[in-house]
């Protein structure tokens, strides 16, 4: 098993492969032990599949459980507020500890319940997809409102991330394609070889979980090591959000959960390669069509239409607009793109894309 350090505020610990829920036995029962309620917030199509693997590890423990929405539809005030109230009703208290079990969307709201529930209780991440290997590291807690994503959240570190690769196996291809974005975009910000390595890949199907587990591996390494150097995203931790910019506003324009995250972060990192002129922009068009993204849907949507999700983004500043973009493969910067310019390059990216895949 693969473990990596993440040495922020409150240092943790990533573990990654299958059985990494055997440490509730040993390495983190104290932490186990030392609290008054356990309790699991499962997204609940994860709990369908997985929850008794689970429980079975946590068989020493009295657990309680509660289910929310599966996917992106679980980052909303209501879901936020009704784990509140399930902690409140289920007798809660500062020493519980909280577990969050499913994906990146799940752990963002349960975190934020986590960091928010008198004032702040000890979690762990348990992910169960691919994407989570980034939303999981790092202490990004969140949920969404109508007019952004991710606006109402909070920094907050858990005290563990238990990543049993097992889970991975039973994903949808849908959640493997949206997770392989997260990937390669770690990949685009960090190293050329490994992006090399990445863009051969034209099946996710063939991937084995001995390869899932190198990639996963390689990506939380790139996470760690920029969380420890800028935890609060006051400068170079905005480069994880190369791609973001516009799949933030796609996600607000087309309704959260109607394109997945990592669709979504396909389409805004070949805008970003277009604005940066990289010279990988053409072989991701076809990695990108060829492992099934909607490439098309920027074809159907107008900039317009995405400008004013763009302008409440929380890389933007005053109304204008901030991309991180490439000056090579591992060089990422932030830039001011004008209006004018971005609505540009916008409608030449998808004719580039006709070019491409035609």
């Amino acid at each position: 098993m693969k473990q990596l350090q993440v040495e922020a505020d409150h240092p943790y610990t990533v573990h990654i492969g299958t059985g990494a829920f055997n440490l509730f036995a040993d390495v983190y029962r104290p932490l186990l032990d030392a609290a008054d309620r356990i309790v699991v917030i499962a997204d609940e199509r994860v709990a369908e599949l997985h929850l008794q693997y689970l429980l079975e590890f946590l068989a020493d423990w009295d657990v309680r459980v509660m289910t929310v929405p599966a996917g992106e539809s679980a980052k909303s005030v209501e879901t936020f507020m009704a784990c509140h109230s399930f902690l409140l009703t289920e007798n809660c208290s500062r020493d519980t500890l909280l577990m969050a079990f499913g994906g990146g969307a799940t752990g963002d709201v349960a975190g934020f319940v986590a960091s928010t529930f008198m004032r702040g209780i000890p979690f762990i991440q348990l992910p169960t997809t691919i994407l989570a290997h980034d939303s999981a590291v790092g202490g990004k807690t969140a949920i969404n409102h109508e007019l952004g994503k991710n606006m109402i959240g909070t920094f907050y570190q858990p005290k563990a991330v238990l990543y049993d690769s097992k889970l991975l196996t039973t994903l949808p291809p849908g959640e493997v394609r949206s997770g392989m974005a997260e990937v390669i975009k770690h990949a685009f910000i960090s190293n050329e070889e490994w992006l090399e390595e990445l863009l051969a890949i034209d099946n996710f199907n063939e991937l084995t979980e001995e390869d899932l587990n190198h990639h996963l591996e390689k990506g939380i390494a790139v996470k760690a090591a920029i969380v420890e150097e800028d935890e609060f995203e006051g400068g170079v931790r905005k480069y994880l959000n190369f791609g973001h910019t516009l799949a933030h506003a796609l996600e607000g324009h087309l309704g959260y959960g109607k394109v997945t995250h990592g669709e979504a972060v396909v389409l805004g990192m070949s805008y970003a390669l277009f604005l940066s002129k990289h010279e990988k922009l053409d072989e991701f068009i076809r990695w990108s069509n060829v492992n099934g993204y909607p490439l098309n849907l920027l074809k159907e949507i107008h900039f317009d239409a995405l400008l004013p999700y763009m302008k409440k983004d929380k890389k933007s500043s005053r109304g204008a607009l901030n991309f991180v973009l490439l000056e090579q493969t591992g060089k990422p910067f932030v830039e001011k793109v004008e209006e004018q310019r971005a609505a540009s390059a916008y409608k030449n990216l998808v004719l580039k894309i006709g070019e491409v895949i035609r």
